[in-house]
């Protein structure tokens, strides 16, 4: 009889980024993260995802805190495991492309505040918008991973994903991760796209997905018997839903076979004692929907991330048009297709979901646009999979002639200018990133840094005109 060959699956936790992100509008402190720590030290995860994606800004917008503080913090305490972060490529933590110096020293300084491993993705998957990002990482001796962000439709072909990772090897990277931000991969389709890769690839795959359909705890076990290397799962508190599927069970699932990951229960136990009460309050006070814990099958059709769907809500409710919700759901997929198919992903789904919501409210498609999505069919985001629609293109941006090349190529060193901008605010040199991401978000919280050492109460000293959204 054939001996069984081991290979344990790894497990990346998600509960000190994008589970929070997801669940709770990325509203969890620092505070509440630092008692836990020690013991989620212990459990011998792969990593750690606890920085990035939506945290920065939401740190310094709704928190009042310094998001690198955070990460020191972290780094501190986490004394055995990998720390990760979500990269924007191009567009860093932020919604516009950035020059290349402000990219490479962002993560420079990731790197040196305590981030061991960088996720990076393009919202339009242009490889181009990746490659500042993958060689600075290298550069800093920090784990690269690139991510493809997975969606679906014609071009999106397995042929597609096999080039990506090819190309995406040569680039640089140390691993590649399957970004499926909506829950879109179902899991025989995840069989079919890990085995292909394994077979083009000797890079680490890891998978990251969101329960949003309902499919995703499914699809992880047909991934990881088709030799995924690495999942996200996130503690079963802030698990499922449009979050990811829940750690204890995971690692339950794969106990006593091959792919046995060795976590010890009891200890995963402990630690979801410890943000049981953190979801309840989330719940009592408003700040967890429980329609976000329910299952949304509609995703597969209008491949709508959670965070996505989220705003889209909030944008009806204050325009007082919620009764075109489904309407605005029916229109994203036109207007992603106008788009040249893109990924729905940060900023890509807000942009296409904002204009879809413009597009049904005005009655008319395309009669109000917005800049974002005048900078997509300009070009300035990058290369899309597919051709934009030639009428909408000349609508939104008229004779404008479309940019070809990488965006950031067209752009000069930004960093002296914010330097000199923001110099009187600065007492950390992380400080001139913060302003390069976030301007206006990060003077108010500059201000308000100030205001805690003279010990004068900023609510009082400078919120007249809500300078402190809560």
């Amino acid at each position: 009889m054939a001996e069984v060959v081991k290979k344990p699956v790894k497990i990346m936790e998600t509960v000190l980024r994008d589970a929070h992100q997801s669940l709770i509008a990325t509203r969890m402190t620092t505070e509440q993260m630092l008692p836990i720590i020690d013991k989620m030290d212990k459990v011998g995860y792969h990593a750690v995802e606890c920085w990035g994606g939506a945290t920065f800004d939401a740190s310094l917008r709704f928190l009042h805190e310094d998001p690198w503080e955070r990460l020191r913090k972290l780094r501190d305490g986490f004394k055995n495991t990998k720390l990760q972060m979500l990269f924007r490529g191009q567009n860093i933590l932020g919604y516009r492309p950035y020059a290349d110096d402000v990219v490479e020293y962002f993560v420079q300084k990731s790197a040196a505040n305590g981030i061991d491993i960088i996720r990076i993705f393009d919202c339009m998957n242009d490889l181009r918008n990746l490659q500042t990002a993958v060689h600075a990482a290298n550069k800093e001796k920090a784990h690269a991973q690139v991510a493809l962000s997975y969606t679906t439709g014609d071009a999106y072909t397995l042929e597609y994903w096999v080039d990506m990772a090819k190309k995406i090897e040569e680039m640089g990277a140390d691993s590649i991760c399957i970004k499926d931000m909506a829950g879109l991969l179902v899991p025989y389709k995840a069989t079919e796209l890990v085995t292909a890769l394994k077979e083009v690839t000797n890079l680490p795959i890891q998978l990251h997905t969101h329960y949003t359909s309902g499919v995703a705890a499914m699809t992880y076990m047909k991934a990881v018997e088709a030799g995924v290397d690495i999942i996200d799962t996130a503690m079963s508190p802030f698990a499922m839903g449009t979050s990811q599927p829940a750690t204890e069970v995971m690692v339950e699932t794969f106990k006593g076979t091959p792919y046995d990951t060795g976590l010890d229960q009891g200890l995963l136990s402990e630690i979801a004692d410890y943000f049981r009460p953190m979801r309840d309050e989330a719940l009592e006070s408003g700040l967890m929907n429980p329609k976000n814990m329910g299952v949304n099958i509609k995703t597969l059709l209008y491949q709508v991330p959670g965070g996505m769907l989220s705003n889209l809500t909030s944008q009806l409710k204050e325009q007082h048009a919620e009764d075109k919700f489904y309407e605005v759901l029916e229109e994203v997929p036109r207007v992603r297709k106008d788009l040249g198919e893109c990924p729905l992903v940060t900023p890509s789904s807000q942009i296409v979901g904002t204009q879809a919501v413009f597009n049904v409210i005005m009655g008319e498609r395309y009669k109000m646009v917005t800049k974002e999505t005048k900078d997509v069919l300009s070009g300035k985001y990058g290369a899309t999979v597919k051709p934009f629609n030639p009428e909408v293109q000349k609508k939104c941006i008229g004779d404008t002639e479309p940019i070809t090349c990488r965006y950031a190529d067209l752009l000069e060193p930004e960093l002296p200018k914010l330097e000199a901008e923001m110099a009187k605010w600065k007492e950390q040199d992380e400080d001139v990133l913060t302003y390069a991401l976030f301007p206006q978000v990060a003077v108010e919280f500059f201000k308000y840094r100030e205001a805690q050492k003279t010990k004068v109460d900023p609510a009082a000293a400078d919120n007249e005109n809500g300078a402190y959204p809560v």
